[in-house]
């Protein structure tokens, strides 16, 4: 699938930083400390912790994606903690429904494309880190909107809006205008504990709950 293996890209790239951290401060503390074998281990060893956990946290499973056309799935790994009705001038045009995924740090954090299209819509709005947690996030927070048209039906408008969070500072996306894409295909990754709104058309039947968990390019959250 396309994208696939650039989480592991960033994880490397992150652990390649924590080595040079690492050893550097293990060789201050050789130098100024020379029996200071505990504390020099110490830095190792919370290396290699943060080393595992990166690559943990970087995992990108392959969705099993459903195969009706008209299905929408999560375009993000974590619970639904908000449905409803929202103003979204950009790429919905006016009033639309809103389906609100909460990432822990826990969750994978490789965003899929929730149904088949075409992107039509890619903007970056530099904003604040408030803890993803709370709902009002969305409004004020760094955040990227992406907008669909979907095959299926044909020309529906579909948005996904990635948003940072206190912890998750940096949003990369892996797409651009123009761009066509399958249903549960990579769209993104976003680094540590953030948020993911869903936009549907009026008219999309909303099928998931407040609570459920969902996997992202996998659970069915909506009908078209």
């Amino acid at each position: 699938m396309k994208h696939k293996g650039k989480a592991l890209d960033a994880a490397a790239a992150m652990l390649g930083k924590t080595l040079i951290v690492v050893v550097v401060c293990a060789g201050v503390t050789a130098l100024l400390w020379p029996k200071s074998f505990l504390l020099a281990s110490l830095f190792c060893a919370l290396g290699l912790l943060f080393s595992l956990f990166a690559l943990w946290f970087f995992r990108d499973p392959d969705p099993h994606v459903p195969e009706d056309p008209r299905l929408v799935v999560a375009p993000g790994h974590g619970k639904v903690d908000v449905i409803d009705e929202t103003d979204e001038p950009n790429v919905m045009g006016g009033r639309c429904r809103r389906v609100s995924i909460f990432l822990s740090v826990f969750d994978v954090h490789v965003q899929q494309s929730p149904v088949a299209g075409k992107v039509t819509y890619l903007r970056h709005t530099p904003g604040l880190f408030l803890n993803a947690l709370k709902t009002e996030s969305a409004a004020h927070n760094e955040n990227v909107l992406i907008g669909f048209d979907s095959t299926a039906p044909a020309g529906a408008k579909i948005g996904v809006r990635l948003i940072t969070g206190l912890i998750a500072r940096r949003i990369i996306p892996w797409v651009q205008t123009g761009d066509v894409l399958t249903k549960g295909g990579r769209i993104s990754l976003i680094q540590f504990g953030s948020r993911v709104n869903l936009y549907l058309p009026l008219n999309a039947e909303v099928v998931v709950k407040l609570g459920d968990r969902v996997v992202g390019g996998e659970s069915v959250v909506a009908k078209l």
